[in-house]
């Protein structure tokens, strides 16, 4: 996915980061000819931006296509505030914290009762935080050495929106909404936002 969308998209967790990483291997998009035939369009160049959005943060196209009109009838840049909207989904924030090691595993962790927002659990990946939530490790022993092992193996920087207390029971915190310099993957919002406006 990383080599069609032709950018690291940080899929598989901790191999991204090493020499294993299929798209530090073979920059080229998949298939049997590593050439394009052609010219690119300007509908290919506006769906493959889409694309790689939908397949980093984990979302079909009718989910998707709600969170751009959630962005369309909100005021500011319609792009900005849907990658905000991305941005603040839980499974997101548990994966950007270090909890987790992929969104993949981020999503199972949230979907399996093992975090808390605000001392009550919530085990949809969509939710949206806002800020002053407190997201913590629920305080069952399991929970806590999965988390602990996670934030061992991953060497990330939590982004200026998050901050994260280490300790027996790790916790994070939503700082304020995230802005475009927070987004996790680089991203032109603009042809996102002429495509689906179509």
């Amino acid at each position: 996915m990383c080599r069609r969308e032709g950018a690291k998209l940080f899929l598989k967790g901790t191999r991204c980061d090493t020499p294993k990483c299929a798209f530090e291997r073979r920059e080229s998009p998949p298939g049997m000819s590593s050439f394009r035939r052609g010219k690119v369009t300007d509908y290919a160049l506006h769906l493959r931006e889409k694309q790689k959005v939908k397949k980093h943060y984990g979302v079909l196209e009718r989910q998707f296509r709600r969170y751009f009109k959630q962005a369309e009838r909100a005021k500011g840049n319609t792009g900005e505030v849907l990658m905000s909207l991305l941005e603040r989904r839980l499974d997101n924030v548990v994966c950007r914290l270090g909890f987790g090691q992929s969104l993949a595993q981020a999503r199972l962790l949230v979907s399996h009762g093992h975090v808390t927002i605000n001392d009550r659990r919530v085990d949809v990946p969509s939710y949206l935080t806002r800020p002053g939530d407190a997201i913590k490790v629920k305080g069952r022993p399991k929970s806590i050495a999965l988390v602990q092992a996670n934030l061992e193996q991953t060497d990330r920087d939590v982004p200026d929106f998050l901050s994260r207390i280490d300790g027996p029971q790790p916790e994070g915190h939503v700082l304020r909404l995230p802005e475009a310099a927070d987004v996790s993957v680089p991203v032109q919002t603009q042809l996102i936002v002429e495509l689906c406006s179509k």
